[in-house]
């Protein structure tokens, strides 16, 4: 059996950044573990120290239960350089090469008004963006199976 994943981002605003990521892949709060019946419940459980707060991370996930979960956790420390990892959108449907593009630049903008950043398009291929603290994503089609 193969092992799960989750994808953690490092962020200075989980909120915000999980508000982003949420538009951008359509997943939802992930409910907090049993027996907890909130986020902040489960967290009051843990001995850490005053200044941190509940609302310094966010946990989602796929609604369908399909994508890996996404952490998203406040650090002290700014982001310094390009991601070694990072997501890729797929956007559904398949068609014409233009077509597939006409999807993606729609995805793409779609994904400016949310808070993301262009950064670089690779014509007919993908749109390669940043989410609202600089995290590295790349906007393509999905693959045709």
């Amino acid at each position: 059996m193969a092992a799960g994943i989750d994808l953690t981002l490092d962020c200075t605003d989980a909120q915000r950044l999980a508000a982003f990521w949420k538009t951008a892949l359509g997943y939802v709060d992930e409910p907090p573990p049993a027996p907890f019946r909130t986020r902040a419940e489960w967290f009051a459980h843990f001995d850490l120290p005053a200044e941190e707060s509940v609302e310094d991370g966010a946990w989602l996930c796929d609604p369908d239960g399909v994508g890996p979960r996404l952490c998203i956790l406040k650090v002290p420390e700014p982001k310094t350089a390009k991601n070694r990892l990072h997501i890729d959108v797929r956007v559904p449907g398949h068609g014409s090469p233009e077509e597939r593009w006409a999807r993606i630049r729609t995805e793409s903008e779609r994904l400016v008004q949310a808070g993301g950043a262009v950064l670089d398009e690779f014509s007919m291929h993908h749109v390669v963006m940043a989410d609202p603290e600089g995290n590295e994503f790349c906007v393509g089609a999905a693959s045709a199976s």
